[in-house]
């Protein structure tokens, strides 16, 4: 009979991770809390995330959905679907749209600079600017810039600045 302990195992390569019960849920539930929010998506912003094509297609036959239990159902298909996915594109892209998130206001701030500079500096920022984000509509940028200084000269309210900072986030929207 040999020395070793009977209950000694030599292989500690496979170490057994117990879960609980609960945590199983909490992690389910995130799941769903994410799933929902994806549901809530137009299909345009869906588009711009990573997303396996039975996801997809889940998220897509949700808004076909009507009744209330069958939605609580598909929405529990759509939790066990985001298991095989990678959820840090996805957090990051919803954070992004999240107006409490630091990322949401990072890129608030950034066009908020951005606006700023456009009317107060002119056509080298314009320049600078659809170098960036070459789909932005030059001559509609140009448009809004000379109304924002204008009003800005004439000391109006805002408005023109506002459109200008709408038009700029929907273009970084679609960025």
């Amino acid at each position: 009979m040999s020395d070793q302990d009977p209950y000694e195992f030599e292989d500690d390569a496979e170490e057994i991770i117990f879960v609980s019960k609960s945590e199983l849920k909490r992690d389910m539930d995130e799941l769903k809390a994410i799933g929902s929010r994806l549901m809530e998506m137009k299909p345009v912003m869906l588009d711009k995330l990573p997303l396996n094509d039975r996801l997809r297609e889940a998220l897509d036959e949700s808004k076909r959905i009507k009744s209330y239990n069958a939605r609580k159902r598909h929405l529990g298909f759509i939790g066990k679907l985001m298991r095989d996915q990678d959820l840090e594109p996805i957090q990051k892209f919803l954070d992004s749209l999240d107006s409490n998130s630091e990322e949401y206001n990072r890129r608030f701030h950034q066009l908020e600079r951005w606006r700023d500079r456009l009317i107060n500096e002119g056509h080298d920022v314009l320049t600078e600017y659809l170098e960036k984000y070459p789909s932005a509509d030059h001559q509609h940028i140009r448009q809004l810039v000379r109304n924002a200084q204008k009003e800005a000269k004439q000391e109006k309210s805002p408005a023109a600045s506002r459109k200008l900072f709408k038009y700029l986030r929907e273009v970084d929207e679609e960025h």
